[in-house]
């Protein structure tokens, strides 16, 4: 019913998706998404997830799990962290993927705002959990969401940081993305 329900939603306001590569490169995932700067782009790729058939889960502060909508947040694969306490979070996410299959959403800007470079708890994250990267944009000048585009695991562990950074940072120039708010993406993710 959920997919359904997304292909329906998304054809109504005129957005499509396109998958790069086997939808089973969804199914057990660090799903990095940008660029961040709107909160619509979270909405759009809920959408395009669901419209595939696939579980997504994103972390996000426990007050959104906790208030009365919770059981919605949750609903849609929200996971509420007390950021307020020390969390040893890529331990977390590690356990997480041991005990069941799915896709965790993560924005590396960790903001909606501009930043000079991205944060490195997504790599730590598919190192620990041993899980591939799998990217996503949504592109609003095309109204696309692109979906799919996987780096496995063992390339991840066998390069480092710096050029994984390199080659999402070509991924994103070769689609030529267009964020809902320019003004707050820096295509340059390592900051150089």
């Amino acid at each position: 019913m959920k997919k359904i329900f997304a292909r329906l939603v998304l054809k109504l306001i005129g957005w499509k998706v396109e998958l790069q590569g086997d939808v089973n490169n969804l199914n057990r995932c660090i799903l990095v998404v940008a660029p961040h700067t709107h909160n619509s782009e979270y909405l759009l790729g809920n959408l395009a997830y669901l419209s595939l058939g696939k579980r997504l889960k994103i972390i996000i502060k426990d007050s959104h799990t906790k208030a009365w909508y919770g059981f919605l947040v949750k609903s849609f694969g929200g996971v509420g962290i007390d950021r307020a306490q020390k969390n040893d979070l890529v331990n977390f996410v590690a356990e997480e993927f041991r005990k069941d299959d799915f896709s965790l959403v993560i924005t590396p800007e960790g903001t909606r705002s501009w930043v000079p470079k991205w944060r490195k708890g997504f790599y730590h994250m598919a190192l620990a959990a041993k899980v591939d990267v799998v990217l996503a944009a949504g592109d609003f000048k095309r109204k696309t969401m692109f979906l799919g585009y996987k780096i496995p695991f063992e390339r991840i562990a066998s390069i480092s940081y710096d050029d994984l950074l390199k080659e999402i940072e070509e991924y994103y120039i070769k689609y030529d993305i267009t964020p809902k708010i320019a003004a707050n993406w820096n295509p340059k993710l390592s900051g150089e």
